[in-house]
């Protein structure tokens, strides 16, 4: 049997669901069948690519050589494939957007818009805590687009060459329940809240040194830190065992107030990156436009930030003008927190 690059497909779909009958939803085909063409595969190849038990399939040696070559010829032959109908007149509209996100507030925008414009086009979108991950996934091809944050000026991930651009740039604000002490108030110092414990979901940036050091500044080091999913998150705050941090475009929650932190202490900002390399980049212009778009949309739920934003200019979205440098590297835009 000579191997094909649906094949290799084959392999990626079993190692990166781990599990034979996984990536045999993920592909439409039955298990034993899948399980058949894998066989085949590992016959032609010489050896076995997956050990394989009750938890699951894990690549061998052979396997973790044949994917890493994989990683690069799947999308070098995709890419190969957007360039050849681009030259031939075709219609030049993406096939497909593979978005990762950790904690985006406007993913859910973002997909819609885009389906709406390309009903064809297929969206898929992946969850992790890790910005590094996601990062490794787009530089490796698995993935067409990252949407993460950045706390204050920290830089996005930097090692596996992608291109960031900014989104939008976010005062951190504090979530309360409404019977707090503090709730009466329209902005709350960071001081203000030295004797209270946080509630923080994984790969929330503004847990790691900006936060600490913001803190620092305000003379105090903070309490006690609960980690927890995002609805998690907000059962602590509901009972009062915690407060946490949340965007200005926070999705209001019965029960529970936002309020800014006066002076700003914190910044987020909304990246979105992508390889320069690869089929996602000629419609990079476009994703970014949509999700511009995406979170001028979430605005319209928050009247009192929208007019706060009138007041603070450098919030917000914010386009560099072409003569303006981009931080973080060539290509690179502005971060959030």
């Amino acid at each position: 049997m000579n191997l094909e690059l649906r094949h290799l497909r084959v392999v990626c779909a079993i190692a990166e669901t781990g599990s034979v009958t996984k990536a045999a939803s993920a592909l439409g085909l039955a298990q034993p069948a899948l399980t058949a063409q894998l066989q085949r595969i590992e016959r032609a190849l010489g050896g076995v690519l997956f050990e394989r038990d009750r938890r699951g399939a894990r690549p061998t040696a052979l396997g973790e050589l044949v994917l890493s070559r994989a990683r690069v010829l799947l999308p070098a032959m995709q890419g190969l494939q957007d360039e050849a109908a681009r030259l031939a007149g075709a219609d030049p509209t993406p096939a497909r957007y593979r978005f990762g996100g950790v904690n985006s507030p406007i993913l859910g925008r973002l997909v819609h818009r885009l389906a709406a414009a390309h009903p064809q086009a297929q969206i898929t979108t992946y969850a992790s805590w890790s910005a590094d991950e996601l990062s490794q996934l787009v530089g490796g091809g698995r993935l067409d687009y990252a949407l993460l944050g950045v706390c204050g000026d920290a830089l996005p991930p930097m090692a596996h060459g992608l291109t960031w651009r900014e989104v939008a740039t976010e005062p951190v604000q504090v979530l309360l329940p409404e019977g707090h002490p503090l709730a009466e108030r329209v902005e709350v110092g960071l001081v203000d809240l030295r004797h209270e414990q946080w509630a923080v979901a994984p790969g929330d940036g503004c847990f790691g040194d900006c936060f600490a050091t913001a803190c620092a500044r305000d003379g105090f080091t903070p309490r006690k830190v609960y980690e927890a999913d995002v609805r998690g998150c907000i059962d602590l705050v509901e009972t009062g065992a915690a407060v946490a941090l949340c965007l200005a475009t926070f999705r209001p929650v019965p029960g529970l107030l936002t309020r800014r932190l006066a002076g700003t202490p914190l910044r987020w900002r909304l990246m979105l990156g992508w390889h320069p390399a690869s089929a996602g980049a000629d419609f990079a212009a476009e994703v970014l436009d949509a999700a511009v778009s995406a979170y001028t949309d979430s605005l319209a739920a928050h009247p009192d930030y929208l007019s706060w934003l009138l007041r603070h200019p450098e919030f917000g979205v914010r386009r560099p003008t072409p003569a303006e440098p981009l931080p973080g590297g060539a290509g690179s835009g502005v971060r959030t927190a």
